[in-house]
């Protein structure tokens, strides 16, 4: 008996975001899997798909948000279902990737999240992970996995060549961890290079004290770009901080927009003409506000699962620099 086989490409979303999984679905070309997902009585997930997935190239988009255990558990749930189901490879599409930020022990006695994640992820089933801007790189060793490391640099890239003036424009990293990122963004928009030195009090979270301002910002436009905005005490800080140095303007830009309070009420009285972020998170109404600009990375994951089904490569897409 002879057979041909048929690839085939299906695309589930979990209910964290299902506007952002629907544009990625749209740039492909095909219509979302329905997973039929419901709550029983006491708050269990019960997922179960329309139609047969057997043999397919299934890709699970959950981004992590509020409330993250929920949405956490929902994509585990809809990635075993999908293994049982037989998939031939499943794809686990975290725009958002949650507990990143507790990827190393700080101090004794911690856990390190972002490995616990990886370990649930690989545990129900998915075949290799696809994220947007990691908290950091080293997240994508904890994996036993490929995984598929995309950045939002192109987008917010295009965004500033079409509205700033490069020799006005100074890229300020709001950290000494994001000063690879900021530099990379220097050198391919050819202007200059600033850092904010911070220290954050041991022993506490969302607290930072922005300290010293490292490179020339007095009378130029400046834009802090970090990977995360959550209560936006970090980049709030940074913002008095280079207002106090002079910057005749401030923008600021961010992957992940997590906004959690008081983060709009702080971003509202800073003195920034600009947030712009994009949609890896989902954002309601309460989270809007007059300075906010969005972007979509629809376009970005959509080339990165086509080049996946059709086992092509995706750092191609970036020129490399989505390694790190």
């Amino acid at each position: 008996m002879e057979s041909l086989s048929k690839r085939r490409l299906v695309i589930v979303s979990g209910r964290a975001h299902r506007e952002l999984a629907e544009s990625i679905a749209n740039q492909l070309g095909v219509e979302l899997a329905e997973p039929n997902l419901r709550e029983f009585a006491n708050g269990e997930i019960h997922c179960r798909f329309d139609a047969s997935i057997r043999g397919s190239d299934v890709f699970i988009i959950q981004t992590h948000c509020s409330p993250v255990n929920d949405t956490l558990m929902e994509q585990l749930i809809m990635i075993d279902a999908a293994k049982r189901a037989s998939a031939k490879r499943i794809t686990a599409v975290c725009p958002n990737y949650g507990y990143a930020r507790q990827d190393r022990k700080s101090m004794g006695r911690e856990p390190i999240t972002a490995k616990l994640v990886a370990d649930m992820l690989q545990v129900a089933g998915a075949d290799r992970v696809l994220s947007v801007d990691f908290h950091s790189g080293q997240i994508q060793g904890f994996f036993d996995v490929p995984v598929d490391h995309l950045v939002a640099a192109p987008v917010l890239e295009d965004y500033l060549k079409l509205h700033t003036n490069p020799h006005e424009l100074v890229v300020v990293a709001p950290d000494a961890g994001r000063v690879k990122v900021a530099e990379r963004y220097s050198q391919h928009l050819g202007c200059d290079l600033a850092l904010v030195h911070k220290t954050r009090p041991r022993g506490t979270a969302n607290v930072a004290e922005a300290r010293h301002i490292v490179g020339d910002v007095e009378g130029r436009h400046c834009v802090l770009i970090d990977d995360m905005i959550d209560t936006a005490g970090t980049i709030v800080a940074a913002c008095d901080l280079l207002k106090a140095h002079g910057a005749s303007e401030i923008w600021v830009m961010a992957t992940h927009a997590v906004f959690s309070p008081p983060a709009v009420e702080r971003l509202q009285n800073a003195p920034v003409s600009r947030v712009i972020v994009t949609d890896t998170l989902p954002l309601n109404a309460e989270r809007r506000f007059e300075k906010l600009e969005i972007l979509s990375v629809a376009p970005i994951v959509a080339n990165a699962i086509a080049a996946i089904f059709d086992d092509m490569s995706v750092s191609d897409i970036f020129g490399g620099e989505n390694l790190s």
